[in-house]
């Protein structure tokens, strides 16, 4: 009897399971299908599967469950786009439904919570800042009036280095390129050097690297929603953006009145960048308009900051570490420099045009080593699609670079540093090449990097030209460590300390 019984027990139980199944199959048939999506956990959704790079835990995710992911973070979802084709579809094919701009915690407190406003979509006040940027601050006449300051700052570096060379004492790259960047960042935006100011300049670099530190740091306001605040409050966020907000406010209060009260009278070749934003505010005032005020002004000049001596330094970083593990690049590349420069004691901005091989070195390392590797300020601004799958409206989304500048369908070879790849070929980082966006792509492409471009070549070109570069203690190219930092700028994780002899 006992076993009878179980046996109609078993019967109800498999005809109950497979009811509930298909009813499920049919209910799945009426819900359009969602992107692939790794599984997360309860109330985090895949945030523990982040890391602390996250570019590359996405590109391991991505492998496995296709280049358009959908992941939950917090209860936040978010579209992970990693190949040529989405990022395409994303930065121009469909990129009004992608322009939204979610307005992160740190960043807004930053920016004065401006960029809310700003960056929201392509507002009429996103159309005028775009033409600010592109007509005014960096333009190439504009980009072109600041090479005295990028060669005085250069000349300054190759003394410095130099001194270093005649001792015979290995020089901290990651130092030496910060410092170069942000003198001629400091000296284009505020007309004044970084040397004696009132922000020196490891004032400067411990202001910046805290400043990128909160911007790469978990504010659970951003993914927890109404009850995040607290749990940032408790930990002490709020309490350290408030000092570097007070610190970047001192200062840029103190530039700006500096400028306001000079009565030195300067062209509009001779403007540095506060002049050019300021003479724009005193055109919107007399105009009667009221969106330009001073806290915009801040908010800009913040961003060229932030946007301007990092970036720059990394990418110096990159470009020798690779050189110096590959001796056979940096040698082609250093006897092209001294061939077109023979008998000149620097190389020139002007030189730099016949530098073909130099430029593909250049390109090569911003392919492997992008500094900004997710690009992830972006949310969905209507019911939208991509590839079929139906996206809602306020989906964030991340194009991540870092995993398509790697795609071996796109890229021969993809971890190797081979400069020759772009040899006769069309692919450019100005952002229409979608399988190379160092810099972003289509209309929310980086305005400053025609700025970034010719401070990295000149810089770099004169380092190669007056000095070969020697490893230090002994190490070979094939012990240099490569890896990257964590947080979501790709900087090098372990000091480059190279030794430099002088060729002069």
């Amino acid at each position: 009897m006992l076993p009878l019984t179980l046996l109609i027990l078993l019967l109800a139980a498999l005809a109950l399971l497979w009811g509930l199944a298909k009813n499920k199959r049919r209910h799945n048939l009426m819900i359009p299908k969602q992107p692939p999506s790794p599984p997360g956990l309860p109330v985090i959704g895949n945030l523990h599967q982040l890391g602390d790079r996250p570019h590359q835990s996405l590109a391991r995710l991505a492998e496995r469950h296709g280049p358009v992911m959908l992941i939950r973070l917090g209860f936040e979802p978010t579209l992970v786009l990693s190949s040529v084709e989405a990022a395409k579809e994303a930065l121009k094919t469909h990129d009004v439904d992608y322009s939204g701009r979610p307005l992160s915690f740190c960043w807004g407190k930053l920016t004065y919570n401006y960029v809310d406003v700003a960056f929201t979509s392509y507002s009429e006040y996103w159309r005028e800042m775009r033409k600010m940027c592109v007509v005014e601050l960096f333009n190439l006449k504009r980009v072109q009036s600041f090479q005295p300051v990028r060669t005085e700052v250069t000349d300054a570096l190759i003394q410095s280095v130099a001194a270093s060379a005649a001792k015979r004492a290995a020089v901290d790259l990651g130092e030496v390129s910060f410092e170069v960047t942000a003198s001629i960042i400091f000296k284009i935006a505020f007309g004044r050097s970084l040397e004696g100011s009132l922000m020196d300049g490891k004032g400067l670099e411990k202001l910046l690297h805290e400043t990128t530190t909160l911007m790469g740091t978990f504010a659970a306001a951003d993914f927890f929603p109404y009850v995040g605040w607290m749990v940032d409050k408790l930990s002490g966020l709020h309490s350290r953006l408030d000092k570097v907000c007070e610190r970047f406010d001192g200062f840029l209060e103190d530039v700006i009145q500096e400028h306001l009260n000079s009565d030195k009278i300067k062209d509009n070749q001779h403007e540095d960048i506060v002049d050019v934003l300021l003479r724009i505010h005193r055109e919107h005032v007399r105009s009667g308009a009221t969106w330009f005020t001073m806290n915009n002004v801040k908010a800009i000049l913040i961003d060229v900051f932030l946007g301007g001596i990092d970036t720059g330094a990394i990418t110096l970083v990159w470009a020798l570490a690779e050189l110096v593990k590959n001796p056979e690049v940096i040698k082609k590349v250093q006897d092209e420099i001294r061939h077109w420069t023979s008998g000149k004691d620097r190389v020139t901005e002007k030189d730099i045009d016949n530098l073909k091989y130099f430029k593909l070195v250049i390109k090569e390392t911003l392919r492997l080593h992008p500094v900004v590797p997710l690009l992830f300020r972006k949310t969905t601004t209507a019911k939208t699609q991509m590839f079929g799958y139906p996206i809602q409206e306020g989906v964030r989304v991340f194009i991540n670079v870092w995993a398509i500048a790697r795609d071996p369908k796109i890229w021969d070879q993809p971890e190797k540093f081979i400069p020759e790849r772009f040899n006769d070929s069309l692919v450019d980082y100005r952002g229409q090449h979608f399988e190379f966006l160092p810099f972003g792509g289509g209309r929310r492409i980086c305005p400053g990097m025609n700025m970034a471009m010719t401070t990295i070549e000149l810089v770099l070109a004169n380092m190669l030209h007056r000095f070969d570069w020697k490893l230090s203690d002994g190490m070979t190219p094939e012990e240099l460590d490569m890896e990257e930092g964590s947080g979501f700028m790709a900087f090098k994780k372990v000091p480059l300390k190279l030794v430099p002899v002088d060729n002069y």
